[in-house]
């Protein structure tokens, strides 16, 4: 099919005002850190390594699963914290413990504390037979996410690799998911594990429309697996941004990186630094 000079030029108009409006709309949701990219800077001094976060410029902090063990009084503190550093932890990642009945009062009272709206489970079965990840969505999920959602508080799922993984040309455990929760259920994105995986990551959001409701801006390639650093990798970001803010519904991002060439913090800094450069 032929091209002409004209029909190029409005292409790439449309091409730039697409990226113009992803930026402008990147710069308007909160961009946070996932924890987990500091954990041993965080182990040795949780207020310090809070306060750096935060002096970086992060806006949104989502901790992990030792934040389960503290007590309430600690939670209080830890939001005091995040209250005077104008920062907020919209999310905590958890196990399925954190969903039984016999522990729903304290993780309501935990995420309360600490001012969150999102109890994402980020670890769950590694089962390659689709009813047991249905079973996860309706034994476990379905009865924790009403009592959640009576206490003001909403429900999700952290994604990794095996959730992207069909078998025998099934569906995906994080399609089954998808299908077996209520919508209001947000589907937590991590992205490069999916892009490892061969997922088209674009797709993926188009597919469930509101229900990204935030991402975790993971990077991978072949040659440095999760070491590579955020905007460095394969994942396709821009495109990525821009589904993700004008259908997924996400209402804020979380850097995470499981390691690099780099500290702890300075990896957090140069992977805001990057993110920045690109909705700029």
């Amino acid at each position: 099919m032929s091209v002409t000079r004209r029909t190029f030029l409005g292409t790439a108009a449309a091409a730039a005002t697409t990226i113009s409006v992803a930026s402008a709309q990147s710069k308007t949701i909160p961009i946070g850190l996932e924890l987990f990219s500091v954990r041993s800077a965080l182990a040795a001094d949780p207020t310090g390594t809070v306060k750096k976060v935060a002096a970086m410029g992060y806006q949104v902090v989502e901790f992990f699963s030792p934040y389960y063990n503290w007590t309430l009084d600690q939670a209080k503190d830890m939001k005091k914290l995040l209250d005077d550093l104008g920062i907020k932890c919209h999310s905590t990642h958890n196990d399925t413990k954190s969903f039984q009945a016999a522990n729903l009062q304290k993780t309501i009272d935990l995420n309360h504390a600490i001012g969150g709206t999102f109890v994402v489970l980020a670890s769950s079965i590694r089962s390659t037979n689709p009813d047991d990840w249905k079973k996860l969505a309706v034994e476990t999920l379905g009865p924790a996410l009403e009592t959640l959602r009576a206490a003001g508080l909403r429900g999700g799922y952290h994604n990794h690799q095996y959730e992207f993984v069909s078998t025998n040309g099934g569906p995906r455990p994080m399609e089954v998911l998808a299908a077996n929760t209520p919508k209001d259920f947000m589907l937590q994105f991590d992205v490069g594990t999916a892009v490892e995986m061969g997922a088209d990551p674009v797709a993926w959001v188009n597919a469930n429309p509101g229900r990204i409701n935030s991402l975790h801006l993971k990077d991978w390639n072949k040659e440095h697996g999760y070491r590579v650093l955020f905007g460095e990798g394969a994942v396709p970001w821009k495109a990525v941004l821009t589904a993700a803010e004008k259908t997924g519904g996400a209402e804020y991002l979380l850097i995470e990186q499981e390691g690099s060439d780099y500290s702890e913090l300075e990896t957090a800094q140069r992977c805001l630094d990057t993110y920045k450069k690109m909705i700029s």
